[in-house]
């Protein structure tokens, strides 16, 4: 079977979604004063934007696209980039994510690691790590 090269990356992530329960608790935790920031192995932004229409730079602090920075998880500078960008030590910081790679290598640089397969687990756990209130 052939696959079309037309508009693949646009085809293959048309029904890609963001955890929108987990936005919520980002934007709540940044009002709060907790520094936050996304961290992804991203495709690139071209000819198809995967992020666009969530408002990632108006939810955290700071976007690092591994396109864009030349690095990826589990590499240990994809994390000192994050680190740099908050201006906190790894020891601060909560890691959300779903591969037990980057969990593991997030939890070696001082990170606390979150598994991130269940919505409504995470969100539990982001807000009591937080002491931030259910809405």
């Amino acid at each position: 079977m052939d696959v079309k090269p037309d508009n693949l990356l646009a085809r293959y992530l048309h029904d890609a979604f963001p955890a929108y329960q987990v936005l919520q608790v980002a934007r709540q935790a940044r009002a709060a004063g907790v520094r936050t920031a996304v961290l992804s192995n991203s495709l690139g932004r071209q000819p198809y934007d995967p992020y666009a229409g969530f408002d990632l730079h108006g939810t955290f602090d700071a976007v690092v696209l591994s396109a864009e920075h030349g690095v990826r998880k589990p590499e240990p500078e994809a994390f000192q980039v994050v680190l740099e960008r908050l201006g906190v030590s790894a020891e601060e910081c909560l890691f959300v994510d779903d591969s037990e790679e980057n969990l593991v290598a997030a939890q070696r640089l001082g990170l606390t690691p979150v598994l991130g397969l269940d919505e409504d687990v995470v969100v539990r756990r982001l807000r009591e790590l937080l002491h931030l209130p259910s809405l």
